[in-house]
């Protein structure tokens, strides 16, 4: 099997490792097809640990990935507080080899790296997640000054593609009025979203604004990406990122 990869475009250090899986190049059989990395969607289980084990040969990764429970909240834990099965959406690490993962398909992984290239995390981050505070929950476990970090947008739904309701649009207008230009009225209930832009305000008010990315569409990209959005019963990419040993 032949895998690739998504790099990062974006000056992180050397010996910071990251990527995002595509959703071809492993062993699942429709509508899992084929590298999917979620053990929660209804694959075959011994398709998802092969696919897993590929995930580690292939991308050379220096343990296995510290996987999450993901369930659109805002909690990030340390990767050393990290259990099997363990509920979270962020996880964040200060040590070397510590893989850290978060899985979506149409959700925005977003990757963080400190410039020293001392500090990285990854988060998982659906609509709930940004308007709830999943950004600044990992932005906080960061030492330092926020204008030193450095951020990857990965593959997310796209602008033409995040139809929503006045719910959504609400749950960020009324933490920011700035939100508003983030969505697009396409009728009397419904709006398109750009949650790229919503990223990006979350993170330029906490003073980053190094910011990567942000240019693909899961929805769109069948080839490239598992979407649920497009396909509801589907599989799960990996946005992976850690700090290889220097």
């Amino acid at each position: 099997m032949t895998t690739a990869f998504i790099i990062p475009d974006w000056p992180a250090p050397e010996h910071v490792h990251a990527c995002t899986t595509p959703r071809h190049g492993g062993i699942s059989l429709p509508p899992y097809n084929s590298f999917n990395l979620g053990d929660h969607v209804g694959d075959k289980p011994s398709d998802v640990e092969q696919n897993r084990q590929h995930l580690i040969k292939a991308a050379g990764l220096p343990e296995s990935p510290r996987w999450l429970s993901q369930h659109h909240g805002v909690g990030v834990i340390n990767s050393v507080n990290w259990t099997r099965n363990i509920s979270a959406d962020g996880i964040y690490t200060r040590l070397e080899n510590h893989v850290c993962p978060v899985m979506t398909a149409d959700c925005l992984p977003i990757l963080i790296c400190h410039k020293m290239g001392n500090q990285v995390a990854a988060v998982h981050a659906g609509w709930r997640g940004l308007a709830n505070g999943i950004i600044e929950q990992a932005i906080g476990k960061f030492k330092g000054h926020n204008h030193d970090l450095l951020i990857w947008l990965g593959p997310a739904i796209g602008p033409t593609n995040f139809e929503v309701g006045h719910d959504v649009v609400t749950a960020f207008t009324d933490h920011s009025s700035e939100a508003k230009l983030a969505f697009k009225q396409t009728d009397s209930l419904h709006f398109m979203a750009d949650i790229y832009l919503l990223a990006r305000q979350r993170l330029n008010a906490l003073g980053v604004t190094a910011i990567y990315g942000g240019n693909f569409c899961t929805v769109e990209d069948n080839e490239q990406f598992f979407s649920y959005r497009r396909d509801k019963n589907t599989g799960r990419m990996a946005s992976l990122i850690w700090i290889a040993s220097t």
